[in-house]
């Protein structure tokens, strides 16, 4: 009987696994994306750093970003890095989550104030993020005449 159980939770685990790579297959960010993103990695983490020690922004927010920061440096991942592209992209897509929902809560202004890295790295994370840099009214990576 517990045999029983236990390959249906290893089979769901399976078939959860398989789901996650087709959904990073189709959502593939584009190779151009994926290049800046890995020119900015430092900057990155560096800015996780920052905004997890800030104790004016909530809580919750910090606990994100710690549990983020143990994610990323765990050696394991749910995609493992030496598959061509898709190994780095669930670390994309997770930091990627995370930082849109640290915006949500705490504001693109937190991130900006945190930011180490230069305005062109700046842009970069709004367009990976989809976030609205602060001071503009347009989205991140939008043309300046949409």
């Amino acid at each position: 009987m517990w045999w029983d159980i236990a390959a249906g939770i290893a089979i769901a685990l399976l078939a959860t696994w398989l789901l996650l790579i087709v959904a990073l297959i189709v959502v593939r960010p584009e190779a151009g994306l994926l290049k800046e993103a890995l020119r900015i990695l430092p900057d990155l983490l560096r800015l996780l750093r920052r905004l997890a020690g800030d104790r004016t922004l909530p809580r919750g927010v910090r606990v994100q970003l710690a549990l983020l920061m143990v994610y990323l440096a765990l050696p394991f991942d749910l995609v493992p890095d030496f598959i061509p592209v898709l190994g780095y992209v669930d670390d994309a897509i997770v930091v990627t989550v995370v930082l849109r929902r640290v915006v949500r809560r705490a504001g693109p202004d937190a991130v900006r104030r945190h930011w180490p890295g230069s305005e062109d790295g700046f842009a970069v994370l709004c367009r990976l993020t989809g976030i609205t840099a602060p001071g503009t009214t347009r989205g991140a990576g939008e043309p300046a005449g949409s």
